[in-house]
C-alpha cells in the first residue's frame, strides 16, 4: 500500500510500487513537519520549474540518495552541468517516460514563468493512483483533457493567488479535470498567498459536488489507492 504526505507548500512525498517519489522538494518552507535529515531514501524527484520554492533542496537531496531528478529537459541539463547532479532524466511536455515497469510520467503543461525550461506539471501513473500535480500554474482550457486523458485519482491543485490559481479559479480546475480526489496546495506560506481552504472545499461542492475535497495539514497522509 502506498501513500502521500504533503510537506508544505508544493512539497509532497509519495510512495507508489514501493518506491519513494518527491515532487518539488522544498523541505525547508516555513511550514513543513521534517527536516532534511529526516527524509530518508528516495527514488526519484520531480521538479515542475526553477524557483527556489520548488526546486528546493533537490540537489542536497539527490547528491546525498542518489534519486534521479526528473525535470524538462533545459532544467535537467542545467542539474546535471553546473549542479553537479548525477542521475536525471530530461524529458519534455508529453510522455510517457517510463520510472519503473509500473510508474510512469507525463508531463503537462503549466501556465507560470521559469528561468530554465518551460513550467510544467506531471501527472504519475501506477497501478495503485493516478496523481496530477499541476505545478504553479493559472487556469487553461486544457486541463480538461489532462482529466480526458489520464483520469487522475487524486488532483493537487494550487489555491494561493498571487502567483498562480486562487480558489476560485482552483475550483473550476477541478470541474475541468474531473479527479475523484483534490488536495489544494500552495497557499498560506507567504502573506501573499493567505487564503482559506474552506473557501476552496465550498466552491468545489458548488461546481463539482462528486469531487472529495481534502483539505491537508501538513505532515498528513493520504492512503494509495484512493478507497
Amino acid at each position: 500500500m502506498g501513500y502521500l504526505r504533503w510537506l508544505g507548500h508544493a512539497a509532497f512525498e509519495i510512495e507508489l510500487m514501493g518506491r519513494r517519489i518527491l515532487i518539488d522538494p522544498w523541505i525547508s518552507n516555513p511550514n513543513s513537519p521534517i527536516t532534511l535529515g529526516e527524509l530518508g531514501n528516495v527514488d526519484f524527484i520531480l521538479v515542475t520549474h526553477d524557483h527556489s520554492d520548488h526546486l528546493g533542496e533537490t540537489v542536497q537531496i539527490a547528491n546525498k540518495t542518489n534519486a534521479t531528478v526528473v525535470a524538462v529537459f533545459e532544467l535537467a541539463v542545467h542539474l546535471a552541468e553546473r549542479e553537479g547532479v548525477k542521475n536525471t532524466i530530461g524529458m519534455n511536455i508529453g510522455g510517457p517516460v517510463k520510472l519503473t515497469n509500473e510508474i510512469e510520467v507525463y508531463m503537462t503543461p503549466a501556465m507560470h514563468s521559469s528561468t530554465h525550461g518551460s513550467p510544467v506539471g506531471f501527472v504519475i501513473k501506477s497501478p495503485e493512483a493516478v496523481i496530477y500535480h499541476a505545478g504553479d500554474t493559472g487556469l487553461f482550457n486544457d486541463m480538461e483533457l489532462i482529466g480526458r486523458l489520464y483520469r487522475p485519482d487524486i488532483a493537487l491543485l494550487p489555491i494561493g493567488g498571487y502567483f498562480t490559481m486562487s480558489p476560485r479559479e482552483a475550483a473550476y480546475a477541478v470541474s475541468l479535470i474531473n479527479p475523484r480526489v483534490v488536495v489544494p496546495m500552495h497557499y498560506n506560506t507567504f502573506p501573499q498567498i493567505k487564503q482559506d481552504p474552506e473557501e476552496f472545499r465550498n466552491l468545489v461542492e458548488s461546481l463539482a459536488p462528486h469531487v472529495r475535497v481534502y483539505v491537508m495539514k501538513p505532515g498528513d497522509t493520504l492512503n494509495l489507492p484512493i478507497k
